[in-house]
C-alpha cells in the first residue's frame, strides 16, 4: 500500500475525535481479501479434480463448506432457506439445493445493485410520464374512459372471492365464505383487490378488443411479451408433470436429467405459438426418448409400449387449451402471480403450489417482471386509479387516498 495512505490514516486517528473511517475501510477490505483466499483455497479446482479421479472427494463435506459460506454472505432474507439445507443428508438433494438457493442469492444481488444505482432516474421518469399524460388528458376528457371499463371488469370478476394466496391477509378478519355464501353475501372489495385482479386481466387480454386501459398503452408491448413467457412456462411446467408421472422419483430426482430435460423442452417449445400441434409432437418423442434412454442408462425396466403410448398421447394433449393438465398448471401459475402482487415474489416463491417447483427459476422471472411493470405503473397512474376506484366501490371500501401501491 502506498506511504500516502498511511500518512493519511495516522493523520484521522490523530484528529480530536479520531475519525477510524479509513481504519474501518482497511479492516473490510483485509476481512474480504482473507474470506476470498480462504474460499480459494477450499475450493481449488485442481485438487478437487484430483480427488473425484481418485474417487476420494467428499461431496457431503464440501457441500457442508460451501453452504456455511453462503450463510455469511447470503442476505438475511436467505438464512431459513441455508439453514434447511444443513438438513439434507442426500448429496445429491443437498447439491440440488444448494444451486437453487446460489440462484435465489444471485438475483439478490443483481436486483439490489439496480435498485441502489437507479433510484433518481426512475423518480424523474414517474414524474415526467405522469405530467405527459396529464397533459394528454386535459386536452382529451375521455381519455381515461377505457381504463375505468378496464377496472369496472376488474370489480365484477371479483362478485364471488377468488382463490386466495397463501398466508395472505384476509382483509374482512373472517374465513372464506363458501361459493353459495360468496354469491348470497359477496366479500367486501378491497381497492388493492381489484388493482390486482385488474393487472392479471391484462395477461388474458383478447387481441381483438380495441378497449386496451389508456394508463398501459406504454405497456401494450411488454405485457404481450409476459403473456407469451407465461404461456410457454404453463407448458413447459405441464409436460414436466407428465413425464414425472410416468418416470417417479427415480429420474426426476436427478437434477442433471431435470435440467437436461428441462433445456431440450424448451428450445422444442420455440415453435409452439405458431404450430402447437406439431411442436408437441416433437417434444412427446423427445421426452420419450430421454426416459427411455435414461432408465436404460441406469439398468431400470423401460417404460412399457402402453405406457409410452400413453406418455405420448398426455404430451400431445398439452397443445390444446382445454388440455386439464395445462388448465391446472395455468390456474396455479396465475394463482402464483396474484400471490406476487400481493406477497411478493421472494415469498410467494417459498410455498409454490404442486407442480411448479420444477419452474422455480422460471416463475421467478415472471413474477418479477409482472411485479416491477405493475409496480412502476401504479407509481405512475395511482392517483387516476385512486379517483376511478372511489366511483366504482361503495363510501366505505374506496380508498380515501391514494391506493397502495401493489
Amino acid at each position: 500500500m502506498h506511504n500516502a495512505f498511511w500518512d493519511h490514516l495516522k493523520e484521522q486517528l490523530s484528529a480530536t475525535p479520531p475519525d477510524f473511517s479509513c481504519a474501518l475501510e482497511l479492516l473490510k477490505e483485509i476481512k474480504e481479501n482473507r474470506l476470498r483466499s480462504e474460499i480459494e483455497e477450499a475450493l481449488d479446482s485442481g485438487f478437487l479434480k484430483q480427488e473425484a479421479e481418485r474417487g476420494a472427494l467428499n461431496v457431503l463435506r464440501l457441500s457442508k463448506y460451501i453452504t456455511s459460506m453462503m450463510t455469511l454472505l447470503c442476505a438475511p432474507v436467505r438464512d431459513e432457506a441455508v439453514q434447511n439445507l444443513d438438513s439434507i443428508t442426500d448429496s445429491a438433494r443437498l447439491l440440488r439445493g444448494i444451486f437453487q438457493v446460489l440462484g435465489l442469492m444471485r438475483r439478490d444481488m443483481m436486483t439490489y445493485t439496480i435498485q441502489s444505482r437507479q433510484p433518481h432516474p426512475q423518480e424523474h421518469s414517474i414524474q415526467h410520464e405522469r405530467a405527459r399524460f396529464q397533459e394528454r388528458l386535459s386536452k382529451q376528457p375521455g381519455l381515461l374512459d377505457h381504463t375505468t371499463k378496464w377496472l369496472s371488469r376488474a370489480a365484477a370478476d371479483l362478485s364471488t372471492r377468488p382463490p386466495a394466496c397463501p398466508d395472505a391477509p384476509d382483509p374482512s378478519g373472517v374465513a372464506c365464505p363458501s361459493p353459495n355464501e360468496a354469491a348470497s353475501s359477496p366479500e367486501p372489495l378491497s381497492p388493492t383487490m381489484v388493482l390486482s385482479q385488474a393487472f392479471l386481466n391484462l395477461l388474458l387480454w383478447d387481441p381483438d378488443n380495441r378497449e386496451f386501459p389508456e394508463t398501459l398503452l406504454r405497456d401494450r408491448a411488454r405485457l404481450q411479451e409476459l403473456e407469451a413467457q407465461l404461456r410457454r412456462s404453463t407448458v413447459l411446467a405441464s409436460v414436466l408433470l407428465v413425464a414425472s408421472s410416468f418416470s417417479g422419483s427415480v429420474l426426476f430426482g436427478s437434477p442433471r436429467f431435470v435440467d437436461r430435460l428441462k433445456r431440450r423442452t424448451k428450445a422444442l417449445l420455440e415453435e409452439f405459438d405458431s404450430r402447437p400441434e406439431e411442436a408437441m409432437l416433437t417434444v412427446s418423442e423427445q421426452v420419450s426418448q430421454e426416459i427411455h434412454q435414461s432408465l436404460r442408462n441406469m439398468g431400470l425396466a423401460a417404460l412399457s409400449s402402453d405406457s409410452t403410448a400413453s406418455l405420448m398421447g398426455q404430451l400431445q394433449d398439452i397443445a390444446l387449451k382445454e388440455s386439464c393438465v395445462r388448465s391446472v398448471i395455468d390456474q396455479r401459475i396465475h394463482l402464483f402471480l396474484r400471490c406476487c402482487l400481493v406477497l411478493g415474489v421472494q415469498r410467494s416463491l417459498l410455498d409454490l403450489p404442486g407442480g411448479l417447483t420444477l419452474i422455480e427459476a422460471e416463475l421467478a422471472e415472471l413474477g418479477q417482471k409482472f411485479v416491477n411493470l405493475t409496480h412502476h405503473n401504479q407509481q405512475v397512474f395511482g392517483p387516476y386509479y385512486t379517483e376511478i376506484l372511489k366511483t366504482l366501490l361503495p363510501p366505505s371500501q374506496a380508498p380515501p387516498t391514494e391506493v397502495e401501491s401493489l
